[in-house]
């Protein structure tokens, strides 16, 4: 038996990169045996960055099914749907607006974070500032128990159990669960400038890239910036391919890259072609898989439709006890 709940999501507005991979997916794919996992395409959160171009909204959710598919969640342990398939979490968003502060969505960290990474987006819009309330609705529509997140992003939630107990502070009513942060151990990845690994930056090893595509992208990536000449020694702790390294190649090659970098013994462009053999041999599965599952398009359509049909039970039920606890019946 499954004991508990698990609710997560992603927004679908571009193509999922490493850093998403290895920051949640993989953990939500090690989840499935022990949790009951629902897993959101949050197509209506995309809307805050790409309201002006929201065509694409469409074809990035079929491509980040497939992504999520090929990583190896499982239809039949994990129930995976699109946000704007199940009407209640607008309605929920809605009523929750109406009770949250502003200021608590002012002091929310990520709001100014956000502002600082998106450059080419007006991200001053009420939508983006009310995406917290959204999110909340989004977990405790499902009642679940525990969010995954990394321990930088626990915080966040928080917000989610404040509107949660205002909630029933207000009606006198307990309908929701307070959720909480399920923490995982999330490597920390950066991306080809060293900078976060992100879209925006365009900085990103995509897992739908091709081998030629990934191989090209190693062989820019920024080394050890003290290590000027061939014949310095580096610090593989200062290098942006180390932490690949550590996720890709196996010990033995790890150990021999640590002393013969400190040593000079190897240059940076060695050290790029051992990454590049033993990340193309890693991302094989994953990348063979996709294509497999890109030739039945149908069947993840399919797969959507039906967690649609699953998960909107779960939340018409969730609905129509907030309603009676508000006497809005």
């Amino acid at each position: 038996m499954k004991a508990n709940r698990i609710l997560s999501g992603m927004q679908p507005s571009g193509k999922l990169h490493l850093g998403n991979y290895f920051g949640a997916l993989k953990n939500w794919v090690s989840l499935q045996d022990e949790f009951e996992c629902y897993f959101s395409i949050a197509d209506w959160h995309a809307l805050s960055s790409l309201y002006e171009t929201p065509q694409s909204i469409k074809e990035y959710s079929f491509e980040l099914a497939v992504d999520w598919l090929s990583a190896g969640l499982d239809p039949d342990k994990s129930t995976m749907f699109v946000q704007s398939e199940i009407s209640e979490h607008a309605e929920l968003h809605m009523i929750l607006s109406m009770i949250v502060p502003v200021p608590w969505l002012e002091r929310n960290p990520t709001y100014k974070e956000k502002q600082d990474e998106i450059k080419n987006v007006d991200m001053n819009s009420y939508g983006f500032l009310g995406y917290p309330v959204l999110q909340t609705a989004d977990i405790i529509l499902y009642k679940a128990n525990y969010v995954p997140v990394g321990v930088d992003q626990a915080p966040h939630l928080e917000i989610s159990r404040e509107i949660v107990r205002r909630f029933h502070k207000l009606y006198k009513k307990k309908v929701f669960i307070e959720p909480r942060a399920k923490i995982s151990d999330v490597p920390k990845l950066n991306g080809l400038d060293g900078r976060k690994m992100s879209k925006t930056y365009n900085n990103a090893i995509f897992i739908s890239d091709s081998e030629k595509e990934v191989a090209k992208k190693i062989q820019s990536m920024l080394t050890d910036p003290a290590r000027a000449r061939r014949d310095d020694p580096g610090d593989p702790d200062a290098c942006n391919l180390y932490p690949f390294h550590k996720i890709y190649s196996p010990q033995t090659m790890r150990d021999e890259i640590e002393s013969d970098c400190r040593t000079a013994k190897i240059g940076c462009g060695d050290c790029k072609k051992m990454l590049t053999q033993t990340m193309l041999e890693g991302m094989k599965p994953m990348r063979e898989k996709r294509k497999e599952i890109l030739a039945r398009p149908g069947d993840v359509k399919e797969i959507l439709r039906e967690g649609a049909l699953k998960a909107r039970a779960v939340a018409k039920s969730t609905m129509e006890q907030t309603r009676q606890a508000m006497q809005l019946t």
